[in-house]
């Protein structure tokens, strides 16, 4: 009998050994998580109003640019952090002196109807481009007549600089046209042509058709591109409707008519996006709203002074502007130049709200207070100057504000309110202010050259308004144009950064917000720094309305020590 219980005790201890080996090696079960599949619709209001459907000829229409990112490419594409990426040019190249860019365009690059992209289709789009009736600017056509374009061969090209110009591959971003489909439209024709209401591009997406009610188009259908040379989008029709205001597109939301909005103005955030079925994406915009001082205007000798430009800027209640006026909808402004890019320097100083360091920096310049007076002045010269603004809502709140800010500490602001082609025309452009409050637009600006700003040669006849006169800044600027190597730029623009901040020829406020709705049901968006409102489109190849769920078993034995 004990042998018995023996050899019942061995098998019962065996039994529970195997057992405890075959739960330990039961296959695990992965979690069911939700994949991206092909297949939806995406319906999105638009603010604005249909135009033409070319890249040449959306530069002012933002709804038109919204199709146009997802029919059309360009050589070179950026993203958020400003640094170039390819699109229909695989790669390029410099030359060691930087005046000579060789691109290859990408093997597998067709247009929409199946003909292949070539170097003639980028030659004949660079052609309109130069044209005296392309909507492009003036500098941007001038720069391209200084450009020599040479075709190598069906994918490659070569562009020949007559000096260096790290920037250029700004100038590649432009939507490339087919040829084939075009050749026969000269320049001034190209606004009338009938391919602007059935394009053909070479992007994710391409032209369905346009819905038309009462005679008016309403709407644009693409559909999923099945050549595109790059990831071929999840959703497979994507509808734009048109409506006159953001108030119309809400109530189309509301109304189950579309799943997402263009635009939400600041000032109606708080009440669209409190819906719970609505996702809100808020990126900083390439803008910058500033006070620029006209550092050559002798009638404002104290605004030559950097010690009473620090005062104004330490008086300045820039938080609260944002916070009220703005509705939150803006980001305080340290620098010149774009955060969140690759030339932004954070390490730069931040100036707070601070009014009696203001009054204590202006006392030390000799600036006080009259017994008979409220506004201080040092050998008879009063801190009292005018300053010109847009004449607009926004505006005028926030230049009465800052009017009201400096007034606190003793210097007199006198507003005027002026139109924005006269504010540029009139005051800016001859010299002809005092101080202004301004907004620099910076879109479609991706590298962050701010030459053209700040740099000594555009004092007279360029865009350096204030006329800041810094040729320690100036030679970093200069260099940073010349240098491909991002490391030393990125320490160029730091170095020029650092002297904006002690000199503020500007008192830099704030970078505006731009904020857009779609609906939760929509997953893969992913808010990023715009350089333009299309740019938000940037990773729609990602977007998807529809899953699969995947289940896998995989045994995963446990180690016993």
């Amino acid at each position: 009998m004990k042998k018995l219980r023996w050899q019942i005790l061995v098998v019962v201890l065996t039994l529970v050994v195997v057992a405890v080996l075959l739960l330990t090696q039961q296959p695990s079960l992965n979690p069911i998580l939700p994949e991206p599949a092909s297949g939806g619709i995406y319906t999105e209001a638009l603010v604005g109003s249909f135009g033409r459907l070319n890249p040449l000829l959306d530069l002012n229409n933002p709804a038109d640019r919204d199709i146009d990112r997802l029919l059309f490419s360009s050589l070179i594409k950026f993203d958020s952090s400003g640094v170039p990426q390819p699109d229909l040019a695989e790669s390029w190249g410099v030359s060691a002196d930087g005046t000579i860019y060789n691109v290859t365009l990408r093997a597998n690059a067709v247009w929409q109807d199946g003909t292949p992209v070539t170097s003639d289709d980028v030659l004949f789009t660079i052609s309109l481009l130069r044209s005296q009736y392309s909507a492009y600017s003036a500098d941007v056509r001038s720069m391209w007549d200084q450009v020599d374009i040479t075709r190598l061969d069906d994918k490659n090209i070569k562009f020949t600089l007559p000096e260096p110009f790290v920037p250029f591959l700004d100038y590649l971003t432009f939507g490339v046209l087919p040829q084939h489909l075009l050749e026969s439209i000269t320049a001034d024709q190209l606004s009338s042509t009938d391919f602007n209401l059935d394009p053909v591009g070479s992007g994710p997406y391409k032209f369905g058709h346009l819905t038309v009610e009462n005679g008016q188009i309403t709407g644009v259908v693409l559909t999923v591109s099945g050549n595109y040379y790059g990831q071929i989008p999840y959703i497979e029709q994507i509808v734009f409707r048109y409506y006159p205001s953001a108030d119309a597109a809400l109530t189309a939301y509301n109304q189950g008519e579309v799943l997402g909005i263009s635009q939400i103005p600041s000032d109606q955030i708080a009440s669209i996006c409190s819906n719970s079925n609505l996702s809100c994406y808020s990126s900083r915009m390439p803008h910058l709203s500033m006070v620029l001082f006209n550092l050559g205007n002798n009638d404002v000798p104290f605004l030559q002074d950097k010690n009473i430009r620090r005062a104004l800027m330490t008086g300045l209640n820039r938080q609260w502007m944002v916070d009220y006026i703005l509705q939150g909808q803006a980001v305080v402004a340290d620098s010149p130049l774009l955060p969140l890019t690759w030339a932004y320097y954070a390490g730069v100083d931040h100036i707070g709200f601070d009014p009696d360091t203001a009054v204590n920096e202006l006392k030390a310049a000799g600036y006080v207070i009259p017994a008979d007076g409220t506004v201080r002045a040092k050998d008879n010269i009063s801190l009292s100057f005018t300053m010109v603004y847009p004449d607009d809502a926004i505006h005028a709140q926030l230049a009465k504000a800052v009017q009201q800010n400096w007034a606190t500490i003793g210097v007199e602001v006198k507003l005027q309110a002026v139109s924005y082609e006269s504010l540029l025309n009139d005051y800016l452009t001859p010299r002809a202010y005092q101080a202004a409050l301004v907004d620099l637009d910076m879109s479609r600006s991706y590298d962050p050259d701010p030459y053209p700003f700040w740099h000594q040669a555009e004092i007279t006849g360029g865009q350096n308004y204030s006329q800041w006169d810094n040729r320690t800044a100036s030679e970093y600027l200069e260099q940073a144009r010349v240098l491909a190597d991002p490391t030393i730029r990125t320490r160029l623009y730091r170095n020029f950064q650092v002297i904006f901040s002690r000199e503020l020829p500007a008192l830099p406020l704030y970078y505006p917000i731009y904020t857009y709705g779609v609906d939760q049901r929509v997953q893969g968006v992913q808010a990023v720094p715009l350089f333009e409102p299309a740019d938000r489109f940037n990773g729609i190849t990602d977007w998807y309305l529809v899953t699969r769920r995947a289940l896998e078993q995989t045994a995963q034995p446990t180690v016993i020590p």
